[in-house]
């Protein structure tokens, strides 16, 4: 039987924070990339993060982590996948707009669901959900492939990059689902993932000789907020509200983070798009909600009889 709650006021509360602090670490991100290289920035905070992660834990649980055995192979793949989903967005965000790389790499949804459907009978698509991956991959198509630009430029690379980057945070969600990692603690999963992410991206930084730091106000500033209220509270907070939420009912927020990002980027970075940025970009963030939370919104719609019978 399923112990978690539906959502109410502290959780709505929370997600909404929760969407303001992602769509906002992409904007910062950018702004410090000429004074701080991202690859080396995001090594960094995820390694300053597992410190404060694997602080949190052992003065809330003398004992430590427990099932470190059992979790280590899973918990490695998906360390690995997880340094590479922000080595490309850490590549992306220099070659395209913070617009443009947030919409995409927030398909993620999409790419979960697909793999979650291979792996595990009870999570196939419903109805409601293919019409969600088919509205997103048309919405794709339509903002970001443009057949009248000559060539591979770096935006288009750089726009790519970020998708796969999408496609890679849905195969680490399916690891995370499939693997013993799913009874672990949430707190163990994500210094695997911080760690792997710490190790993998300063060793890219060191190879490629993009160290570059220079120690601004902004990228002070910057470098906090990604280790403090990112890196430590943020996902804490996610996983926390996964444990104790409906996950369906969180999904709801979903299309929350793109769209703040893409107005953050507007207002702070003074970005620009047109208008067939515009309409691909609502396809994808409808696709990626009806995806996401296809169950609360089946009910909704008054399908919740329908739902449940596809489901068993």
């Amino acid at each position: 039987m399923d112990h978690r709650s539906p959502i109410d006021v502290r959780a709505t509360s929370l997600m909404l924070l929760l969407c303001v602090i992602w769509a906002t670490q992409q904007v910062a991100l950018k702004a410090t990339a000429a004074d701080f290289s991202p690859i080396l920035q995001t090594s960094l905070r995820c390694g300053f993060g597992a410190v404060l992660v694997t602080l949190f834990v052992l003065v809330r649980r003398r004992g430590g982590f427990s099932h470190p055995e059992a979790t280590f192979w899973p918990g490695a793949l998906a360390g690995l996948l997880f340094a590479s989903e922000f080595l490309l967005a850490a590549i992306a965000i220099e070659m395209t707009s913070v617009s443009h790389l947030i919409v995409l790499l927030y398909t993620a949804p999409i790419f979960a669901a697909l793999g979650l459907a291979l792996f595990l009978p009870n999570e196939r698509l419903s109805r409601l959900q293919w019409v969600g991956v088919v509205l997103a991959f048309c919405g794709i198509a339509i903002a970001f492939w443009s057949p009248s630009e000559g060539g591979l430029s770096d935006v288009f690379i750089g726009d790519m990059m970020a998708l796969l980057a999408g496609a890679i945070w849905g195969a680490t969600t399916v690891v995370v689902r499939v693997s013993n990692l799913t009874r672990a603690p949430a707190s163990l999963t994500l210094i695997y993932q911080l760690v792997a992410c710490f190790l993998l991206l300063l060793g890219v930084a060191w190879l490629t000789d993009d160290m570059r730091f220079t120690a601004t106000p902004l990228v002070i500033t910057s470098f906090t907020f990604q280790v403090v209220v990112v890196s430590f509270f943020s996902y804490l907070t996610w996983f926390w509200l996964l444990k104790n939420y409906l996950a369906s009912r969180l999904g709801v927020f979903s299309f929350l983070t793109p769209l703040l990002g893409v107005v953050l980027s507007v207002w702070l970075l003074d970005e620009s798009f047109g208008p067939r940025f515009v309409l691909g970009a609502l396809l994808v963030v409808t696709g990626i909600t009806l995806v996401s939370a296809h169950a609360y919104l089946a009910t909704k719609l008054g399908f919740a009889k329908k739902y449940a019978a596809n489901q068993t």
